[in-house]
């Protein structure tokens, strides 16, 4: 699949996404897009999925009937994260086209 990590994602986050194309917003120039515009421009290149950690996205956006599935992690701090790698493999694995999937990432 291809996956748009939103900024603040970890970027080491990749390196467990073997088998997916991987582009950071930055790396397309679009880390100044408000999410309206970045969920447009993702649908717009092809993006399967947009990986973020902006838990708020389903309240301030329209998500139904959207072409992308929307990752969103629930701890962004990647000494934390890395221990629930294998939950964030498992949702962008069982994505499917539309789908909002928040993975529980304990805090500490």
């Amino acid at each position: 699949m291809l996956i748009l990590f939103d900024n603040g994602t970890p970027a080491p986050l990749r390196d467990a996404l073997k088998g997916h194309v991987v582009v950071e917003a930055i790396e397309r120039g679009w880390n100044r897009l408000v999410n309206g515009e970045l969920i447009a421009s993702a649908e717009a290149a092809g993006f399967e999925i947009l990986l973020t950690t902006d838990k708020n996205m389903r309240y301030q956006q329209d998500l139904k009937g959207r072409k992308i599935a929307f990752v969103v992690l629930g701890n962004q701090q990647w000494p934390t994260l890395r221990r629930y790698v294998e939950r964030v493999v498992a949702a962008v694995n069982a994505a499917t086209p539309g789908s909002y999937t928040e993975v529980d990432i304990p805090s500490k």
